[in-house]
């Protein structure tokens, strides 16, 4: 009996190297790393490839310019990408899309409107750089005051501007 003390003993740290050595599963591949992960804003300590992969750069490139053709390194450079439900979701980022936020749902104009509308009382529309980039809606300026004409997109299921991010999928 006093060996099996000693095994007793001995099971924990063993328990201890096992789980070390092994780690948490890590991919390259964007699919299977969705499909594994369900749903995150953006790859965690798991994803150890590239940035942006190359898969995901040559779909965005498609989805922006309707070609297979062209260069890469600005899809690679400026793009981000997400799961959601267990799949691949990409954004680039363009002057006025913005990737990383999630979108304002907000039907409250900002003092920066407010401004604007102001100094332009007529103003068919307000410029993105002056009102909220990831707002949902469309604004201008009636008697000098901001009001919304129309909502230009929705949320998707975790709150990012549906509009701009592209399914990817395999293949």
């Amino acid at each position: 009996m006093a060996n099996a003390g000693g095994i007793f003993m001995l099971l924990p740290l063993l328990i201890l190297a096992l789980t070390t050595v092994a780690g948490p599963a890590t991919y390259t591949d964007p699919f299977a790393y969705c499909a594994a992960v369900g749903t995150i804003d953006a790859p965690d300590a798991r994803w150890v490839g590239d940035k942006v992969p190359v898969v995901i750069a040559r779909a965005l490139r498609r989805a922006f310019t309707g070609s297979a053709e062209g260069e890469l390194k600005m899809f690679q450079r400026g793009s981000f990408w997400r799961c959601m439900g267990g799949k691949v979701y990409a954004c680039t980022v363009g002057a006025n899309l913005p990737c990383q936020s999630k979108a304002n749902l907000s039907r409250t104009p900002t003092p920066a409107m407010v401004q604007h509308c102001q100094s332009n009382p007529d103003a068919d529309f307000i410029p993105m750089y002056v009102r909220d980039r990831a707002s949902i809606y469309d604004w201008a300026c009636r008697a000098g005051q901001p009001v919304i004409t129309q909502q230009i997109t929705k949320p998707d299921a975790q709150g990012f501007l549906s509009n701009i991010w592209y399914e990817i999928k395999p293949g």
